[in-house]
């Protein structure tokens, strides 16, 4: 992690009231395909990390039994009850929680996150995914800004001061080495993605090409 926790809490404690209102064509893609992909049920209970405004919950929300959001910003967590204060989702709960560090103590059947996981080095994602795992979720979707190719920083969606992505290949073998199987792999952009992992047999699983 190129900053400090609590230097990225600051940071995003100052963004939020204006979060949504900076989204890109790519990141609303993004957060379609999550939402799409992770399919929750009527009976799932739903983790979100990194929940930011709630952008993924709150959308998930109808389709699941329950939705917990987790966040390290206060002011993010904030405008994400505002909203579901608003749009009368009572199904969703939002408390502060990190990568690794959930702050969950129930079983959850699907784990989603948006835009968030770049921002910590590769070691840490896959120290995050193992936790993710040890919550033992059916399916995982991982939603994020990551290398389908060789990097480049003139891109919008790679900040060197602040982000820290990794590659798919890098992902993939995280994901599996934490007993996920890898059954869907999206492109959205060069720089963006979305991987689905299962608990599921190897043979339905999906080996990115750019590794």
């Amino acid at each position: 992690m190129k900053k400090s926790l609590e230097e990225h809490a600051a940071r995003f404690d100052e963004k939020a009231e204006a979060y949504d209102e900076d989204e890109t064509p790519e990141y609303r893609a993004c957060a379609g395909l999550v939402v799409e992909v992770a399919a929750a049920e009527a009976d799932d209970t739903v983790l979100d990390l990194g929940t930011g405004t709630g952008a993924i919950a709150l959308r998930i929300a109808p389709d699941a039994e329950r939705v917990i959001g987790r966040d390290i910003s206060d002011g993010m967590l904030d405008q994400a009850r505002e909203k579901a204060t608003e749009r009368g989702n009572e199904n969703v709960s939002f408390g502060t929680g990190r990568f690794r560090e959930p702050n969950v103590d129930e079983p959850v059947d699907v784990v989603t996150t948006n835009f968030a996981m770049h921002h910590l080095s590769d070691a840490e994602k896959r120290e995050a995914i193992e936790v993710i795992a040890e919550l033992d979720p059916d399916r995982f979707v991982l939603g994020d800004v990551m290398f389908f190719g060789e990097p480049d920083p003139d891109e919008p969606f790679y900040s060197p001061e602040v982000d820290d992505p990794a590659t798919v290949g890098t992902l993939a073998d995280a994901l599996t080495d934490a007993g996920f199987a890898l059954t869907r792999v999206e492109r959205v952009h060069e720089q963006v993605g979305v991987l689905v992992a299962e608990r599921v047999p190897a043979e339905r699983a999906v080996v990115p090409q750019d590794r």
